[in-house]
């Protein structure tokens, strides 16, 4: 008895040289998994961004403009896509107003919401800028142009966050209302800019440079700040969280209500904006008319299209921008090809179904 209980006692309890390897393999473990090389970066940004469906709409924009290229190249007058008239129309012009829109409609679906009255606040936030550059001078005009459209969409953001309608009911009751108030403001004429056009407007926001126009820069700018706001801010964290889960979001202290509204402010001023370009570009802006109604559908279409996803929490800046540009220049090759206007429409009512699926499968498959 005396012998075991001398031996129970003399043994060692923990044994240095099996601690000190655990540690050891620990450590190493740990370096690995610390490894900043540039291939793991790399290689971990493009799995973040084929896991939100954009390297492979930008897979598809390639193959696309291959195709074009070479069918230009084939027959320069048969399809004129080459022709720098043609690449100056949707290169700098169409596809950076679309994908403005698009971004402005994908970070609030991020959020998950919507707005279908996008195209009634284009109208209105464009006269508003009409009128005060007519009456004032160009910079109170960008400003009252901007602060129309934010100001647009919060009471829209207010409406759905307060009452809780769905904001697919509220915005497109809504939308009904801001195309009256345009009527309102300068009635049933359009309204136009004549003298206040001047040097330095069509300079800041539709200046032909040769190869690219003022337009294509300021979605440069904008779609820098809305990745490193999306993609690297704490309020852009906020956006997926609300839109993903809003009851979890709120368990860690983000206000769900207070983050909808940003979203629908943010919304706002990027219409706003882009209803400028509009309007420097047009010249003028008809009340109560139907040519901006077709923004909404495509802006929405614009992020479905490029991985964002119709239930929120969803999406990336690459992928919207991708996806404007990809639906532009489809447009734009129906155009070239003479097919009839109606097979624009069709073509867009499909592609949001089959986007829509596609997300949908890569949701599950992320799940």
């Amino acid at each position: 008895m005396s012998d075991r209980k001398s031996t129970d006692v003399d043994s060692p309890v923990l044994e240095v040289s099996l601690a000190t390897e655990a540690i050891t393999t620990q450590r190493r473990m740990s370096d690995a998994q610390a490894s900043t090389s540039f291939g793991a970066r790399l290689r971990h940004d493009l799995q973040f961004i084929r896991g939100r469906g954009a390297l492979e709409i930008s897979v598809v924009l390639l193959v696309l403009l291959t195709g074009y290229i070479v069918a230009s190249l084939i027959s320069p007058t048969g399809f004129a896509f080459l022709n720098p008239n043609n690449l100056s129309g949707v290169i700098s012009q169409a596809v950076p107003v679309l994908a403005i829109l698009g971004l402005a409609a994908g970070i609030l679906m991020i959020a998950g919401e919507f707005d279908l009255s996008l195209g009634a606040n284009i109208t209105l936030s464009a006269i508003v800028f009409i009128k005060t550059a007519e009456s004032v001078n160009l910079w109170v005009a960008i400003l009252a142009g901007v602060l129309c459209g934010v100001v647009v969409a919060l009471v829209n953001g207010a409406i759905v966050v307060y009452t809780r309608i769905p904001s697919f009911i509220a915005t497109l009751g809504m939308s009904f209302f801001w195309m009256g108030a345009g009527i309102f403001i300068n009635g049933t004429t359009p309204a136009t800019l004549t003298t206040s056009r001047d040097e330095t407007m069509v300079f800041l926001f539709a200046q032909d440079f040769g190869f690219f126009r003022s337009q294509l820069i300021w979605l440069i700018i904008i779609g820098v700040l809305a990745w490193l706001f999306l993609h690297r801010h704490r309020r852009g964290n906020h956006l997926f969280a609300v839109g993903g889960n809003p009851a979890a979001a709120e368990a860690i202290s983000i206000n769900p209500k207070r983050v909808k509204l940003m979203a629908f402010a943010i919304f706002g001023g990027l219409v706003g904006f882009a209803s400028i370009l509009i309007a420097v570009r047009t010249s003028s802006m008809q009340p109560g008319g139907s040519a901006t109604e077709d923004f909404t559908l495509f802006a929405i279409a614009a992020a479905v299209v490029g991985g964002t996803s119709l239930w929120g929490g969803r999406g990336t800046v690459l992928g919207i921008i991708v996806g404007a540009a990809l639906i532009e220049l489809i447009r734009n090759g129906l155009l070239l090809a003479k097919a009839p206007g109606f097979y624009i429409t069709l073509f867009v009512g499909v592609t949001i179904v089959i986007a829509a699926i596609f997300n949908k499968l890569m949701e599950g498959k992320a799940r």
